[in-house]
């Protein structure tokens, strides 16, 4: 993590007053997580004043704070760096930081998949590199100069995960972290509330390309058109990977086991890779990193070791074994049409289960159409191959109509109370079942993975 001179602080920020030679060792913005010898940066937010908590800071070890020069009473009895804006100061802190540390950085988002892809390409590129990558969700404005203020003097690659709400905050961090290759998972449905439609969610994505390095790759998926026809191919580096053989990196087999997936793709034929990780719409986000790995020169046996070696963050197709031997998949991280869509596919293709049930819940942010993206999600999945359906949520219910186009009756239910879904699920749930359980985050249903363990 960042360690310097309170007076080069000073320096990087473009501050006003604390000349001391203290020493600080790293960065909080939180109370709870300040460590000896941090500094501590106060924000301010819509409900809160991190200023009024600068003297718990140093009572919790900080030894200095940024202070906004607007705001009153600064104490006089700890050392202060005066700024202009204090979120201003703690990017401009991440940006000086990181243009000061010889260190390549990979910035990489998507609508869906980007947390798993960095996870992914941090394993892989950790075989040859000293690697740091994304913590949580530490992906915004707030998150990402954070994230860059922990890296080590010698990280060698930076893995940065680019998230965002709006139109220009990916242009805004792609520019505080200027990458050196960059990564576009796919283009889903998320945000549309907020960006109008599949074509502003892929111009707000572009916006990666606003830091991009010259001479490095920008690594998007090639099946989709509106990425394709957005990309100007004569003014950036590019690679493609998808499932058509138009694409630089095309799979040409996937198998799914109940551990994992297998597959081989068109550059190494000869060389069949396994992620430990269920779902065959995760052989993308594979791809993409095996073209990372390609670009920076990780030998193929390499690559293979580090897609061995992966720990997935949690709540994201992460397959638990409950009590009385029920098998869990967690994806309640988050939910979009596209997303829910790929893991009830994965539910639908797994074997060797007794029954396999299906939790649902609303997906949050999908704009005007959102009761029909629900609707949608529930008529395409296969009864045939999925015993009972269980929504939770005022718009999953919309799921359960659709579901119910096809399904008896008996065999979908709807709830906006949690512990009446959970009562009668642990009532169906057997030995050997499996259950899906994914919504949007604020859904909060790991508390029916919970009740399942």
């Amino acid at each position: 993590m960042i360690k310097r001179t309170l007076f080069e602080v000073n320096e990087m920020v473009s501050g006003q007053g604390a000349q001391e030679n203290i020493n600080i060792n790293g960065a909080s913005i939180d109370t709870r997580t300040v460590i000896k010898d941090n500094l501590f940066v106060p924000i301010i937010g819509e409900r809160f004043n991190g200023h009024e908590f600068v003297k718990t800071a140093v009572e919790q070890g900080a030894v200095a704070s940024l202070w906004q020069k607007d705001q009153p009473n600064p104490p006089k009895d700890i050392p202060l760096i005066f700024v202009d804006d204090t979120l201003k100061a703690l990017q401009q802190l991440a940006k000086n930081y990181l243009e000061q540390l010889d260190v390549k950085v990979v910035g990489i988002t998507g609508s869906n998949g980007k947390t798993t892809t960095k996870d992914m390409v941090a394993s892989v590129l950790g075989t040859t590199f000293k690697v740091q990558k994304t913590e949580g969700n530490l992906n915004n404005h707030i998150g990402l100069p954070l994230t860059i203020l922990r890296l080590e003097e010698d990280t060698e690659i930076a893995v940065l995960e680019m998230g965002m709400s709006g139109k220009g905050e990916i242009e805004f961090l792609s520019n505080l972290a200027g990458p050196d290759a960059a990564i576009i998972t796919n283009i889903g449905e998320s945000h549309l509330q907020d960006l109008g439609s599949r074509e502003g969610i892929a111009e707000a994505k572009l916006e990666i390309k606003a830091g991009l390095d010259s001479s490095g790759p920008l690594i998007f998926h090639g099946d989709e058109p509106l990425l394709n026809e957005r990309v100007d191919k004569s003014k950036v580096k590019f690679i493609t990977f998808g499932l058509s053989d138009t694409c630089d990196y095309y799979s040409t087999s996937v198998e799914q086991k109940n551990d994992g997936t297998f597959f081989t793709i068109n550059k190494y034929r000869e060389h069949p890779f396994f992620i430990p990780v269920l779902g065959k719409h995760n052989v993308n986000n594979a791809m993409a990193t095996i073209a990372l790995a390609d670009f920076f020169g990780v030998p193929v046996d390499k690559i293979n070791t580090g897609f061995k070696g992966l720990k997935i963050t949690g709540m994201r197709t992460e397959l638990l074994k409950g009590k009385d031997d029920v098998h869990i998949i967690n994806d309640a991280y988050n939910a979009s049409p596209t997303s829910m869509k790929a893991a009830i596919e994965l539910l639908e293709d797994l074997n060797g289960y007794q029954q396999k049930i299906v939790v649902l819940g609303d997906m949050l942010e999908l704009g005007e159409n959102e009761k029909n993206f629900h609707y949608e999600v529930g008529k395409a999945i296969n009864k045939d191959k999925i015993d009972f359906v269980f929504t939770f949520g005022e718009l999953a219910q919309h799921i359960a109509l659709g579901a119910r186009e096809h399904f008896k009756e008996e065999k979908v239910f709807a709830y906006n109370n949690k512990e009446e879904l959970i009562t009668q699920l642990l009532s169906l749930v057997k030995t050997n079942d499996i259950v899906l359980v994914k919504g949007s985050r604020g859904m909060k249903l790991e508390e029916v993975v919970n009740a399942l363990q």
